[in-house]
Formats: structure tokens, C-alpha cells, sequence
């Protein structure tokens, strides 16, 4: 008997959506690290002065000092190359927010992609994608493949830890520095003294971020993602992962497996309120996909907005006290 070729696109659709989101993210690291390189986007510290677009960006205050322009120049310049482009590319996230929750967060963000990248292989050497969770997670994937816990993955997940803290440390100080002095200095050996206390302490400190904080950070520390959150919650037909929770029942031959995908460790059969950091990754919506493969009324997970975002939060709200902890469901 063939299988059903409709549920077996909705599990590839899954997997297609999960290979665009790690190639946005891929095509946006290369982006963060080469963006000084190419003078795209620095605020240069010795030349004193921003790079936006392979441009010089003077706002104008060497002049102004010098009594070549006066005050209502330098203020103007100050508003429309600084304040303006700064509260316009907010705004634009901001709104991007207001509408579809924290895109950037989950398919561009640098940093959640080394977040997803030490979850993996963390869970592959304790068998928990962070060190905080209370228990091992199921020992397989979504579509049933079994996954072998071992500790010699620390030797992986650790050396990458750190690796990736010296990338990030070295790019940020490019962002500040000439990146060609900064490179050039690194392959000799030789950086100077103020560059190497940076590199150092950058290397440190992210890694211990990477290593014991990267998913807390996001959840409670990252002002971007904040703000997003914010935006997010105040627009009640903004896209959500809904549930269908009249077919709550079919949870009961799932492990729970969009719970256990989360980077970001939340419960994605719940109300808005309690996904308030979540990343639209739909990571647990491809979960869902790939678990409920052979179930006929497809997966229970998927995105909604407008009219059915309000309803799936009405539906959500109107829960029995205690659905959550039913044990078939996780």
C-alpha cells in the first residue's frame, strides 16, 4: 500500500522549512563576519568615524569643533546620520515583530545559531541540550531516530564553545578596529596589547555564556529580543504556533517531541503568555510534522495569524486547570 502522498509532504514541507531557516542563519553569520571587512556597516575608532555601505559616514563633529560648520548643522547631522537610521532599522524590526513574532531571532540571529549548535551537540554528550534541564530527553529524533548519548561529545562541544567565542570576539572587535590590522596582527602573532586584552576577555566571557547561559540569555538578557517579545504580545492576531487542541487526544503516541526540539526550552502547547520568548523557529511545528506523519488529520502544531490566532488563544485560555501535566503529553 502507497503511502499517503499529502502526509508525506507535510513531513517534507518540515524539513524544507528547517534547511531554508539554517541556510538563512548560515548566509547571515557570513554576513556578521565579513560585513567589516567590506566596510559594510564599523564605527572605525582610530579614523573616528562610522562605514556604512563601503561609505565614509561623518556626522560632522571635527568639523563643528574646527568652526567650519555651526550648531544647527552638527544637529542636523546628528539627527538624520545617526538618530534617524537607528530608530528606522528599529522600527522595521519592531514592526516585523508586531506582525510575526521574533523572526530575526530564529532565522538570522548569529547568536541563536551557536545557541541550536551547543544544544545539539550538548545533547549528544548528556544527553539534555542544556545543563539546567532537570532530566535526559527522549534518546530520539522526531522521526525516530535513536540518538546515542556519549561524553566524549565534550570533547567536541566544548573546543567549538570556545572556538565560537573567539570568532565572535574577533569579529566584534573588527566592528571597532580597522579588520585588516586586526586580522593581519592575529596571523603574525603579534596583536597589540589593548587588542589582545579583548580578544581574551571576550573569548572568556562568551564562552562561559555558550556553555552555561547561551538559551537564558536569549530568554532574559537580550534587549533585541525583548523588545520583539514585546511587540509581539501586543498584537493578538501576530502569528502564533497554534494547536488544535480538540485533537488533544493524539498527543498520547507522541513523546512529546516538540517540547524536547525547543531551543529556547519552552512548552509550545500553551498560551501566548507562556511563549513569550519563543524564536518562530518552528522547530516543534516540524517536530509535529514529522511525528504525526501517519496520523490522517495531520499534525495538532502550526503556524495560524489574523482571525485563527485569536481563536487558538481563546481555545488556549479556555484549558482545564492541569492539561499540561497530563503524562501523556509529556
Amino acid at each position: 500500500m502507497n503511502a499517503d502522498p499529502q502526509r508525506t509532504d507535510t513531513a517534507k514541507r518540515g524539513a524544507v522549512r528547517q534547511d531554508l531557516r539554517h541556510l538563512a542563519q548560515v548566509a547571515f553569520f557570513v554576513l556578521f563576519v565579513a560585513a567589516p571587512v567590506f566596510d559594510l556597516l564599523r564605527y572605525d575608532l582610530v579614523a573616528g568615524h562610522a562605514w556604512f555601505l563601503g561609505m565614509e559616514w561623518h556626522v560632522g563633529f571635527d568639523d563643528y569643533s574646527a568652526g567650519r560648520i555651526g550648531l544647527g548643522e552638527i544637529t542636523g547631522n546628528v539627527l538624520l546620520r545617526i538618530f534617524v537610521p537607528i530608530l528606522g532599522v528599529g522600527a522595521a524590526l519592531l514592526l516585523v515583530a508586531w506582525r510575526w513574532g521574533r523572526l530575526y531571532c530564529g532565522w538570522l540571529c548569529p547568536h541563536f545559531s551557536v545557541v541550536e549548535t551547543i544544544n545539539r551537540l550538548m545533547l549528544r554528550a548528556l544527553g539534555k541540550p542544556s545543563l539546567w534541564d532537570d532530566r535526559r530527553l527522549p534518546p530520539r529524533e522526531p522521526d525516530g531516530t535513536p540518538i546515542r548519548f556519549d561524553r566524549r561529545w565534550w570533547l567536541v562541544t566544548v573546543p567549538l564553545a570556545v572556538a565560537f567565542a573567539f570568532v565572535w570576539a574577533v569579529v566584534l572587535l573588527t566592528y571597532l578596529l580597522p579588520p585588516f590590522e586586526v586580522y593581519a596582527n592575529l596571523l603574525a602573532g603579534s596583536p597589540t596589547r589593548n587588542q589582545a586584552i579583548f580578544i581574551t576577555a571576550g573569548t572568556v566571557v562568551l564562552s562561559l555564556e555558550f556553555l552555561f547561559a547561551r538559551h537564558l540569555f536569549c530568554r532574559f538578557a537580550c534587549a533585541v529580543g525583548l523588545f520583539q517579545s514585546l511587540a509581539w504580545m501586543g498584537n493578538r492576531s501576530a502569528m502564533v504556533v497554534g494547536f488544535a487542541r480538540e485533537r488533544g487526544a493524539d498527543c498520547g503516541d507522541c513523546y512529546a517531541a516538540c517540547n524536547h526540539v525547543c531551543p529556547m526550552r519552552l512548552k509550545p502547547r500553551t498560551v501566548k503568555q507562556l511563549m513569550f520568548t519563543c524564536t518562530q523557529c518552528a522547530q516543534c511545528v516540524s517536530a509535529c510534522e514529522t511525528t504525526q506523519r501517519d496520523n490522517p488529520s495531520g499534525p495538532l502544531l502550526q503556524w495560524v495569524g489574523q482571525e485563527a490566532a485569536r481563536q487558538n488563544e481563546a481555545v488556549m485560555s479556555a484549558r482545564r486547570p492541569g492539561w499540561q501535566e497530563d503524562a501523556a503529553w509529556n
